[in-house]
């Protein structure tokens, strides 16, 4: 009875270790497949961009212009003059600024026209683009007292400059490129490329043209005239036309301004956002 007694004894010992061994395990496995925990991601950074309405003069004239930053960044920056269409300084000038100001430049949205002029029609935005650029002279006088302010800017680097324009600012900034302004870069959008001073030795910049293949404001002819006149004088250039893009594809009102004035306006998020990339790669290289 004794031998029979230790043997169950020992059985039941054998089943207690047995059982605690398999809990045990059990109690180790829940661990190991015990879901992660996710930790939460930082929020992406947003880039905070400061914009401020400036007033500068010519003898003769007062322009309204928006200068836009990034006052986080430390140290001066590239400086950038931003040329409006022809429909005068106005929202969308300001927002290409505050576009340069998210890549670290510090941009100004220049005045052509005089005190925040607008034209509410085709008619009177014709008058007002034509009235700066037959008189060359204005013309440069405007864009060189937007280029002090530009310089002056606590934020900015002297040293380095460019311009870009858009339509009538287009052809405005490739003006003052083959005149000789001291710009390290220049980039027209949608512009016309017959101006009023044609392709020079001047020409300090490097240059950057995006037009709509199918701008019927653009004629081969001038496209031709253009690059012949570049080619020349060796300027360091590129001429972009993007298929299916027509006059202002850049602007996301052309749209609407299109069918309003019945014109061949139309915006192409396609083009708009190489041209922007063709823009960003071009100021890489020079700064």
């Amino acid at each position: 009875m004794k031998i029979i007694n230790i043997r169950i004894l020992i059985l039941i010992v054998i089943i207690i270790v047995a059982v605690g061994c398999k809990d045990q395990k059990k109690e180790k496995e829940g661990v190991i497949n015990e879901p992660e925990i996710e930790i939460p991601q930082d929020e992406p950074k947003v880039t905070v961009v400061q914009g401020e309405e400036v007033s500068y003069k010519t003898d003769s004239t007062t322009m309204k212009g928006y200068i836009s930053y990034n006052p986080e960044l430390e140290g001066k920056r590239p400086g950038i003059l931003v040329v409006h269409e022809w429909w005068g300084h106005n929202k969308y000038s300001r927002e290409r600024a505050d576009k340069l100001a998210e890549l670290g430049y510090v941009a100004l949205a220049v005045d052509m026209y005089g005190d925040g002029k607008q034209a509410q029609h085709p008619d009177d935005a014709g008058k007002f683009a034509g009235m700066v650029m037959k008189n060359i002279d204005v013309a440069k006088a405007r864009f060189d007292a937007a280029l002090s302010v530009l310089k002056s800017n606590p934020h900015v680097d002297q040293e380095k400059i460019a311009a870009i324009g858009y339509c009538f600012g287009g052809s405005v900034v490739l003006t003052m490129a083959n005149m000789g302004e001291d710009l390290d870069a220049v980039a027209a959008f949608h512009s016309g490329v017959q101006l009023p001073v044609m392709p020079s030795e001047d020409i300090k910049a490097k240059i950057l043209v995006c037009n709509g293949a199918e701008d019927p404001f653009v004629s081969e002819e001038s496209i031709i005239n253009y690059t012949k006149a570049m080619d020349s004088v060796n300027a360091d250039y590129e001429y972009i036309a993007y298929e299916d893009a027509v006059h202002a594809f850049t602007s996301k009102d052309a749209d609407s301004l299109g069918k309003k004035f019945d014109l061949p306006l139309a915006y192409n998020k396609q083009a708009d956002e190489k041209s922007w990339e063709e823009l960003k790669k071009l100021l890489n290289e020079v700064f």
